[in-house]
């Protein structure tokens, strides 16, 4: 049974609360974890407004929450433009506060106000299909970015859903070798492998 956009949409929130919460915690490399975090909220972000923020403009009537979660996005976007050019700054931390605390705002509303609204205005079917167009759209981002993983090649699965820094423990574990030097599709090809 396929998703519908709703539970896509937050189970791509609580993907990158867990890295953010890792960006803060320090864990991992910095500079990689910025980068994905860029590609994952930019394809979010696109993905939702080309593909889900129309149907909740229209059936749900929701014009002006959605141009707001537009702007929202472009927000966070800036906010984490400024973390990228204080990575190596002592006010790194407090730039990742800001941005996070924007996004988390953001989530907030979105999974109070819009995703309850487009839940309400659209049978289950639309749902299903609003969540395969959302899926498609955030995958050839990632794609483009470099992160994502076309769902012919690796799947949908666990690895796909996985960040670098994970893939690579596992990959540390299972002592495939050159993985330092893999990039997160070589990564998620390297343990398949193994399997």
């Amino acid at each position: 049974m396929a998703q519908d956009a709703v539970t896509l949409i937050k189970n791509d929130h609580r993907l990158m609360e867990r890295l953010f919460a890792r960006l803060k915690a320090g864990t991992g490399d910095r500079r990689e974890l910025v980068t994905e975090i860029e590609a994952r909220l930019s394809a979010h972000a696109r993905a939702e407004e080309a593909e889900v923020y129309p149907v909740i403009a229209k059936a749900a009537a929701e014009k002006d929450d959605v141009e707001h979660g537009a702007d929202e996005h472009l927000e966070a976007e800036h906010k984490l433009r400024k973390v990228r050019n204080l990575i190596d700054s002592p006010h790194f931390d407090l730039a990742v506060e800001e941005f996070v605390a924007a996004v988390d705002h953001h989530v907030r509303e979105e999974e109070s106000e819009l995703l309850p609204a487009l839940r309400k205005a659209t049978d289950e079917q639309t749902l299903e299909r609003l969540g395969a167009a959302f899926e498609r759209a955030r995958l050839d981002e990632l794609d483009t970015s470099g992160y994502g993983t076309a769902p012919a090649a690796t799947g949908t699965g666990e690895l796909a859903e996985a960040t670098r820094d994970e893939l690579y423990e596992r990959a540390r574990e299972a002592d495939i070798p050159g993985r330092s030097r893999m990039n997160k599709d070589d990564l998620i090809e390297a343990l398949r492998e193994q399997e």
